[in-house]
């Protein structure tokens, strides 16, 4: 090895890694965001890198009248909808800035996220 450690981000619970875009009246992907919006900063559009497992969420079995049973300890979470690669709209505010080897991130919670972009592959059209 060449002495060097390798590391990696992961994102937890129910957030999301996003590379910010910055500074623009209109997102890379279209979307036209208006003056009042970017003047105020109070929402902001970027590309999603990652994403984590969701909210932990509790089996129903954890619910039993029985609570000295051993339940599984395998983790269950709802997942985000949120997937690498989606144009995100979110709520500045509760954006978190962090910089990771260099580069800055920010790490947004799924309800700060007003919408999502999403390229479609080839098939049936969207209904809306």
């Amino acid at each position: 090895m060449d002495g060097q450690s390798k590391k990696q981000l992961i994102v937890v619970g129910d957030r999301v890694l996003i590379e910010p875009e910055e500074g623009e009246e209109r997102t890379k992907v279209g979307l036209y965001l208006p003056p009042s919006a970017v003047d105020k900063q109070s929402v902001q559009g970027g590309r999603v890198l990652a994403t984590g497992p969701g909210t932990p969420i509790g089996a129903p079995a954890d619910l039993d009248d029985e609570p000295w049973k051993i339940g599984s300890s395998e983790a269950r979470y709802l997942p985000v909808q949120a997937q690498a690669g989606d144009f995100a709209i979110f709520f500045r505010k509760a954006a978190v800035e962090i910089s990771f080897e260099g580069t800055r991130y920010l790490v947004v919670p799924q309800a700060a996220i007003l919408t999502l972009v999403r390229e479609l592959e080839a098939g049936p059209e969207p209904l809306y």
